[in-house]
C-alpha cells in the first residue's frame, strides 16, 4: 500500500470494512472573487447590449422620422413653386416639367412623380421622366415604389386654393437626405453609446472586484480561523462583528468556537474529575473488602453497610452525571405549562421543613410577588428539581442554628426564585466556578457531608432550558443567595 494510505481494500463478499484517512484533493475551481467580478462584468455587458439595442431602435426611428420630415418640407416647397408657375402659365407646360426634371437630376437620391388633378401622369422618374403634356394622356396607376422607399406627397395649389395636381417624392435610402452635420451627429451618437457601454463594463469589473474583495475578506478570516482551530489552536477567533450578515456570521462562528473550546476543556476536565470522584468511594470499598478478605476486619453487617453506603454513593453520582449529560444534550424533554410558582415554592418548603428542623435549621418562606397566586410558564418538575438542589446545597453547608429562606418575587418580565442561607459562604475567587460540574470549595471538601458536585451544574442547565439566568451572591462566613430568574412567558427560540 502506498505511504499515507490507511484504507483497506474490501473484497466483494468480505465483511471487512474500509476506511481512508487521506484528505480529498480539492478540485481546481475559479476563485469566488473572480466569479463575482465576471458576474458583474457579464451583467454590465448584457445591460449595455440591451440598452444599446433599445437606443439604436429609438434613435434610428427618430432619424427616419427626421429624414421623412425633410422630404415633406422639400416636396411642399416644390409644390408651392409649381403652383405659382401653373397660376402664371394658366396650365401645365413643358417648362414646368423641365424644371421638375432638372431638379430630379440634381437630387438623384429622390424619385419624383407629378399628376394633374385628373390623375394624368405628367412626370415619373420610374418611367423615364417627362411623360405627357396635354396631347398624350397616361392614366394614373397605383404608385408602388421599389425597395420599401419612404414616400411623401403634397398637393399643387394656386393662391386661390384650387388644387391643380399632386407631387410625390420617394427615397429608397434615408442616408441620402441627411446633411453632413446630421450624419456626423448620428455617427457620434452611436460612438457615444458604444463608449458608454464599454465604460460601464470596465466600471462593473472594477466594482465587482472590490465588492468581491470586501465580501471574501471576512470569509477568508473565518476560513483561516477554522483552519487554526482544526490544527489545535482552540483560542483562535475571527474577531468579526457587526449588524450585517457577515458580522453576525463572524460573531456566531466565534461563539461556536468559544463553545467548542469550552466543551473540549470541560471534556478533559470531566475525565479528570470523574476519575477523582469515583476513586474515593472505590478506594473505600476496596480497602474494606480487602480487609475482610485478609481477616483484618470481620465480614459483619456493619462493614458490609459501609460498602453499601459507598455503592449507593457511586450509584447517585453516576445517575447525576447521566441526568446532567442528558440535560445538556437536550434529551430530557421540557414541558412548559402555566404554573402557580407561589404554590410550588410554598409546597416545597412545607415538604422540606421537617428535614431542616431535624438538622437544627429553620426553613422560611417569603412571598414578595404581592399576590397569593402568581402564574408563570415553566416546567414545574424541572423547577422543583432545581429548587431542591439549591435547598440541599443550603442544608449541607449551613451550620446548626442557622436558617434558610426561600423567596418568590417578580420583576417586569421574570419570576424570581431565591434560596438564601447563613452558611459558610463562597470565596470571591471561587464564585465564577460554582456551576462547574464536580466543583466544590476547599472548605466544603473537608466536610463529611460534601455533595456530589453536580447539583449546581444541573440547576444551571435547567435554568438555561427555560431561557433564564441564575445568579449567586455570597460572603464568606455570612451566607449565600442563589436566585433563579425565569421568564414569565415562554417564547420559542427562532431558528436561524
Amino acid at each position: 500500500m502506498p505511504k499515507g494510505h490507511s484504507a483497506r481494500e474490501t473484497a466483494p463478499d468480505s465483511h471487512v470494512s474500509s476506511y481512508n484517512t487521506m484528505k480529498r484533493q480539492p478540485r481546481s475551481t475559479m476563485r469566488y472573487s473572480t466569479r463575482m467580478t465576471l458576474s458583474f462584468a457579464l451583467t454590465a455587458v448584457m445591460t449595455a447590449v440591451v440598452l444599446s439595442i433599445v437606443l439604436a431602435i429609438v434613435w434610428e426611428g427618430s432619424f427616419q422620422e427626421y429624414t421623412r420630415q425633410n422630404m415633406q418640407r422639400m416636396v411642399e416647397y416644390m409644390a408651392d413653386s409649381l403652383g405659382q408657375q401653373y397660376e402664371t402659365d394658366g396650365s401645365w407646360s413643358r417648362d414646368q416639367l423641365q424644371y421638375i426634371d432638372e431638379t430630379s437630376k440634381r437630387m438623384p437620391e429622390l424619385g419624383m412623380r407629378l399628376e394633374d388633378v385628373d390623375g394624368t401622369i405628367l412626370y415619373d422618374d420610374e418611367d423615364g421622366g417627362i411623360i405627357a403634356v396635354d396631347a398624350t394622356r397616361h392614366e394614373s396607376k397605383q404608385f408602388m415604389p421599389r425597395g420599401g422607399a419612404a414616400v411623401v406627397a403634397a398637393q399643387v395649389t394656386m393662391s386661390s386654393g384650387k388644387v391643380v395636381g399632386t407631387l410625390t417624392y420617394w427615397s429608397a435610402s434615408s442616408e441620402l437626405l441627411l446633411t453632413k452635420a446630421d450624419s456626423n451627429f448620428r455617427t457620434s451618437s452611436y460612438a457615444a453609446i458604444v463608449m458608454a457601454a464599454s465604460m460601464a463594463v470596465v466600471f462593473a469589473c472594477l466594482i465587482g472586484y472590490f465588492v468581491a474583495r470586501a465580501l471574501t475578506k471576512p470569509i477568508k478570516r473565518i476560513t483561516s480561523t477554522a483552519s487554526q482551530i482544526r490544527n489545535g489552536d482552540l483560542s483562535a477567533r475571527s474577531g468579526l462583528a457587526g449588524s450585517d450578515e457577515m458580522g453576525r456570521l463572524g460573531e456566531t462562528f466565534d461563539e461556536m468556537a468559544a463553545s467548542l473550546e469550552r466543551d473540549i476543556k470541560l471534556e478533559h476536565r470531566l475525565t479528570s474529575d470523574v476519575a477523582h470522584e469515583l476513586r474515593t468511594p472505590l478506594m473505600a470499598m476496596q480497602a474494606t473488602v480487602e480487609a475482610m478478605q485478609d481477616g483484618v476486619m470481620p465480614a459483619n453487617q456493619e462493614n458490609l453497610a459501609t460498602v453499601a453506603v459507598e455503592v449507593r454513593r457511586l450509584s447517585r453520582l453516576v445517575d447525576a452525571m447521566l441526568r446532567l449529560s442528558r440535560m445538556e444534550n437536550g434529551k430530557i424533554p421540557i414541558h412548559f405549562e402555566k404554573c402557580d410558582v407561589v404554590s410550588l415554592a410554598s409546597d416545597l418548603v412545607t415538604m422540606q421543613e421537617q428535614l431542616f428542623q431535624d438538622n437544627g435549621l429553620e426553613l422560611r418562606f417569603v412571598n414578595e410577588t404581592g399576590h397569593a397566586k402568581y402564574v408563570a410558564e415553566v416546567d414545574p418538575d424541572l423547577v422543583r428539581e432545581a429548587m431542591v438542589n439549591l435547598l440541599s446545597n443550603a442544608l449541607r453547608y449551613t451550620s446548626e442554628g442557622g436558617h434558610v429562606e426561600v423567596r418568590v418575587g417578580r420583576n417586569r418580565r421574570n419570576v424570581l426564585l431565591s434560596v438564601s442561607d447563613t452558611g459558610m459562604g463562597i470565596a470571591k475567587e471561587d464564585i465564577p466556578r460554582v456551576f462547574s460540574r464536580f466543583w466544590r470549595s476547599d472548605a466544603s471538601r473537608e466536610r463529611e457531608a460534601g455533595g456530589l458536585g453536580v447539583g449546581l451544574a444541573l440547576t444551571k442547565e435547567i435554568v438555561d432550558r427555560h431561557n433564564g439566568t441564575i445568579t449567586v451572591d455570597s460572603e464568606e462566613g455570612v451566607g449565600t443567595t442563589f436566585t433563579l430568574k425565569l421568564p414569565i412567558v415562554h417564547r420559542k427560540e427562532k431558528s436561524l
